[in-house]
């Protein structure tokens, strides 16, 4: 039994050295529906098959939509696997990476052997599919990545006893600066799409005189139509009381379209005074939606929040450094279990001699 456990050891071992232990990713099935977090996790498994690991995108039903009608990258070449219907071969050196939403998975592949860790994009989350007192360690997961340090500092003061991880999402480069003027648009994003719908009645009635003004409601887009949409526009309006990170007034800001928007419950660490017209009220929304308005048709917009965007957008990760930090980060993972291996094989010998 011993010299039996030495060889799935020794062979755990040589896998992580080789990169040929899996990285299962699980994702949500969008039907379609372009998502942030979804890209964000296509965009870590290309970085992570790119340099020589072993992604696998993990998902619930045989019947997938996938996302390759609306994500510009090319993920052909990404494996993929369903939980259902399929017999999962997990080794203990393989690893699930568990999105926050997926909480009531943790129990179901507790006793697996493999490395786990969770993936929280939004801690509004992390809660809903738990059952009271239940935590994330307790199943198994020491280890968190996340997407923000304000985030980070939030879920750490919940979900003690677990390490912590920040690897930010980078803007695609489908996001570039307009070259033409801008038109009379308004590009619109909510959380719930009834926020918009009020807004844009709200400013018609109280605003008759700029009816000529379209609102553009940037949902149900490609990531491509979602770029050259927000081209056009001369405004984002942005409502998002939960956001943990932020991905459309930074787009915005990458195409160079000015963003006013309600400070969210976690405040970016991005946002500053001088790179968005940052409110706290949303009834207030209309009637600075009409000042900026005003602003804008009499050229009177102060160049200092033009500069404001550029210099945020300046210190945004690009591909590259996501990609080597998403590398330095599993390599990390990887070297840790690998000592654990290596510490548990010395002990093996120890007793067998």
């Amino acid at each position: 039994m011993t010299e039996e456990k030495l060889l799935k050891l020794e062979q755990s071992i040589e896998n992580l050295k080789s990169k040929k232990s899996k990285i299962y990713l699980l994702v949500q099935d969008t039907k379609g529906n372009a998502k942030a977090s979804i890209a964000y996790i296509y965009r870590l498994g290309l970085s992570l098959q790119k340099n020589g690991f072993n992604p696998i995108m993990l998902h619930e039903k045989p019947e997938y939509t996938g996302v390759s009608g609306w994500l510009t990258d090319d993920v052909s070449s990404l494996p993929h696997q369903s939980i259902e219907g399929q017999q999962l071969e997990i080794s203990p050196e393989d690893f699930i990476v568990l999105p926050e939403l997926y909480g009531f998975v943790m129990s179901q592949i507790s006793k697996l052997p493999c490395g786990k860790i969770v993936l929280c994009q939004a801690y509004d989350h992390m809660l809903e599919t738990l059952q009271p007192g239940e935590t994330w360690s307790q199943f198994g997961f020491f280890k968190c990545i996340t997407t923000s340090e304000i985030q980070k500092e939030f879920i750490e003061n919940v979900f003690r006893g677990i390490s912590y991880d920040i690897l930010k999402p980078y803007i695609s480069e489908v996001f570039e600066k307009q070259s033409l003027p801008a038109k009379p648009i308004i590009a619109i994003h909510s959380r719930d799409q009834r926020d918009s719908v009020n807004i844009i009645k709200s400013f018609y009635i109280k605003f008759p005189q700029y009816r000529w003004i379209t609102f553009r409601d940037m949902r149900g887009l490609t990531e491509k139509e979602f770029a050259n949409g927000l081209k056009d526009c001369f405004l984002s309006v942005w409502i998002d009381d939960t956001s943990a990170y932020g991905t459309f007034p930074l787009e915005s800001m990458k195409v160079g379209v000015p963003v006013l928007g309600l400070v969210p419950n976690l405040v970016p660490t991005w946002m500053n005074e001088d790179n968005g017209l940052w409110i706290n009220n949303q009834i207030q929304l209309v009637d600075f939606i009409a000042d900026f308005l005003q602003n804008w048709l009499e050229d009177n917009v102060n160049p200092g929040l033009y500069k404001g965007m550029e210099k945020t957008v300046s210190e945004l990760l690009t591909k590259e450094e996501f990609e080597t930090l998403s590398v330095s980060l599993f390599e990390k993972f990887i070297n840790t279990r690998m000592e654990s291996f290596v510490e548990q094989l010395s002990k093996l010998i120890t007793i067998e001699e």
